[in-house]
């Protein structure tokens, strides 16, 4: 899923042992222990369905916290009551080895990156970094939401387009406090010279909010308020099975970017939030579906 969001003079916002040793030859370990060894980490064939596997919403990876928490359920007996560290830290090997050997370089470079910048980066507003539904939302959309039907979202949006959705969503306070971290964060990065990475080719201004602390937050948006609305409005595209966001904001003003062309989101479904404060333009244009033939093609008046 991806989380757009536009500010500015315009902004927006788019709603992812080291062992010592003193022997001279290594002995070999015997068939079986090695076969003992291989019984004490391999996953379980069935999952325990009776064992309550730990927490992840807190992990920072490229996985969705709710595989680790799948997966805990197949870990051999002597892993299941291991700290959870320990737990995660097995978990991951494993699903490192399945990925290739590029993308796990990739997948840990980009890991550091993020934990360079929540380390060092002073929030200006840490309430924002954790998902408070009374304080974010609008009551119109908390009780759509609480009653989770087609009707209820139905109460609340309109259909400028076919497939197109529109609906107040955010309350006023939390986009002003959104606008003022987001500026917070590019004042930051201006003074301490941070190379950071822009959400996308197209946009030259602009942070992802996922690389500076907003993961667990917009993944909590992500999996409670915005897939029961998807799996509603778009089961054909599997909307109820999100399990990967890239939130961000992009800029622009009459001196940075001042638009973006038309293009074909990476993602299933898109959120999009006009934030600012005082602008003109903001306007979202829509021209249908794309085929995978003519993703990147010409428009043309019929």
């Amino acid at each position: 899923m991806t989380m757009v969001a536009e500010m500015g003079e315009k902004s927006k916002l788019i709603i992812q042992n080291a062992n010592g040793s003193a022997s001279a030859k290594p002995s070999h370990p015997s068939q079986e222990s090695q076969d003992e060894a291989k019984s004490i980490t391999r996953l379980r064939r069935e999952p325990n369905m009776d064992h309550r596997p730990e927490n992840y919403e807190d992990v920072r990876t490229d996985y969705h916290p709710a595989v680790f928490s799948a997966l805990e359920r197949f870990l051999p007996p002597n892993l299941l009551n291991a700290r959870r560290e320990i737990k995660l830290q097995h978990m991951s090997d494993i699903l490192s080895s399945y990925m290739p050997r590029g993308e796990r370089t990739r997948a840990q470079r980009h890991c550091e990156y993020r934990e360079k910048i929540i380390k060092h980066y002073q929030p200006l507003n840490r309430d924002l970094y954790t998902l408070n539904p009374d304080r974010f939302f609008v009551q119109s959309f908390i009780d759509a939401i609480k009653e989770n039907t087609e009707e209820s979202f139905k109460r609340i949006i309109s259909e400028p387009s076919p497939g197109v959705y529109a609906f107040s969503m955010l309350q006023p306070g939390f986009c002003e406090l959104l606008v003022a971290e987001v500026e917070n964060f590019e004042k930051w990065v201006d003074v301490t010279k941070f190379k950071i990475m822009r959400p996308n080719t197209m946009n030259k201004y602009g942070a992802v909010l996922d690389d500076f602390g907003f993961y667990p937050m917009l993944d909590k948006l992500m999996t409670e308020f915005v897939t029961p609305m998807a799996t509603v409005f778009f089961s054909a595209l599997l909307g109820s099975t999100l399990d990967s966001h890239h939130g961000f904001v992009v800029e622009y003003s009459k001196d940075r970017d001042k638009d973006l062309g038309f293009h074909v989101d990476d993602s299933e479904v898109t959120l999009n939030v006009c934030l600012g404060k005082q602008f003109t333009g903001g306007d979202l244009f829509f021209r249908g579906v794309r085929c995978d033939k003519h993703v990147n093609s010409e428009t043309y008046q019929e």
